[in-house]
């Protein structure tokens, strides 16, 4: 499987929650941007989502906390493809503080592909799928 990384930031002071590491809100924020970035990576930007009506909506997320990261530390979130179907795919970020290499968080994202007219799950146009299977080099 081919990581990617997706995310590069730091750890600001307003993101420390009261026990004195990163609030949790803030680690899923993280992946977030980094999702934007992945989907960007295989073509589902902002502009295919509007002119083909279409959405991507999380099914299923799964967030492990390894290690605490404390204001100043500097992170970077790598992506991996594990699994990609004709209408869902399934990605693992794994989050790192940069300087120790030491293995922060994952989260795990099942992610289903959305017609918004129909309000129903849709098949991935061709092209993107291929990317996504060539990215994680994903069985079909």
């Amino acid at each position: 499987m081919t990581d990617i990384e997706t995310f590069r930031g730091g750890v600001f002071p307003w993101e420390i929650d009261i026990m004195g590491h990163m609030n949790v809100r803030f680690y899923t924020a993280k992946f977030d941007e980094a999702t934007v970035q992945m989907f960007g990576m295989l073509g589902l930007t902002i502009a295919y989502f509007k002119e083909q009506d279409r959405a991507m909506a999380a099914v299923h997320q799964t967030t492990t906390y390894r290690r605490e990261l404390l204001a100043g530390e500097l992170v970077v979130v790598k992506t991996e493809i594990l699994d990609v179907g004709d209408k869902k795919i399934r990605f693992v970020h794994k989050m790192y503080e940069c300087l120790s290499g030491d293995e922060a968080s994952t989260c795990e994202t099942t992610g289903v592909h959305i017609d918004r007219t129909l309000r129903r799950s849709t098949p991935f146009p061709e092209h993107i799928r291929q990317k996504a299977l060539e990215w994680g080099e994903a069985q079909p």
